[in-house]
């Protein structure tokens, strides 16, 4: 979500070279569905001048898709969650809801109905991973595979273990524990990244058309190359160049 619309939609389409295919919303806040070959790759929505005022800032949402988003939310609240959007319905589209998880991070889920979601993943600039950054991993496990029925595992990357999500056998993001001084003052949050041919290059477009290099790029061993950054609004995301793309668990 954006606080400026127009702006956040030609920045995104000029950096990521996707296309704006604006939404009829019948009336309602303008919503665009940007494309990559023509299938859908991420959305953009007008942020309300009533989250404006609350101090909101433009923002990347990660979704969950779930087969009941009234059971969802009302298993969300009975975890400790907090219900930010209560369920509704999104036309045809689908159907939605947000939360904060019991640390602070917040998420959302979707029901699809004519719109099922990203139809591009894991290949150059489209999503390829969400990363939830919290102070408490244990109770996060606890609340999330209580709430959506994932499974862990767990890889010793020396300073910290790094917790990786599994949803079946599809492996769809991780959890890093926020320890250190890099972490004061942030709060806990999802983070979504995106896959990028050359991150090198692409954080240095990103700051030539007036975003921020917060994490200059770094190398993850036998993971790839990635880079934490802002859009020319504030809102963060990482780009990332995969050695390999993992779909499944092992």
């Amino acid at each position: 979500m954006a606080h400026d619309f127009e702006a956040a939609k030609a920045w995104y389409s000029k950096i990521f070279g996707w296309t704006a295919v604006d939404q009829d919303t019948k009336g309602g806040p303008p919503y665009v569905i940007w494309t990559q070959d023509g299938r859908p790759v991420a959305g953009l929505g007008q942020m309300s001048e009533e989250m404006k005022a609350s101090g909101a800032p433009t923002m990347w949402t990660d979704y969950v898709a779930v087969s009941d988003v009234e059971a969802t939310a009302a298993k969300a609240a009975e975890l400790g969650g907090k219900v930010i959007f209560p369920p509704f319905q999104v036309l045809d589209s689908g159907s939605m809801a947000a939360f904060m998880d019991p640390h602070g991070a917040m998420f959302a889920v979707w029901k699809a109905g004519t719109h099922f979601g990203a139809g591009t993943v894991n290949v150059p600039n489209s999503m390829s991973w969400n990363e939830l950054a919290t102070t408490d991993v244990p109770g996060a496990r606890k609340f999330y595979g209580e709430l959506f029925g994932w499974t862990y595992s767990e890889q010793d990357m020396g300073q910290f273990v790094y917790t990786s999500i599994a949803a079946g056998r599809r492996s769809n993001g991780g959890i890093v524990p926020m320890v250190g001084e890099q972490w004061q003052g942030i709060p806990p949050h999802w983070m979504t990244y995106f896959s990028v041919a050359d991150v090198d290059a692409t954080a240095k477009a990103i700051e030539e058309a007036g975003g921020k290099i917060c994490v200059p790029a770094i190398d993850i061993p036998q993971v790839g190359r990635f880079a934490v950054v802002n859009d020319a609004q504030g809102a963060t995301f990482t780009i990332i160049t995969m050695l390999e793309v993992r779909l499944f668990v092992d």
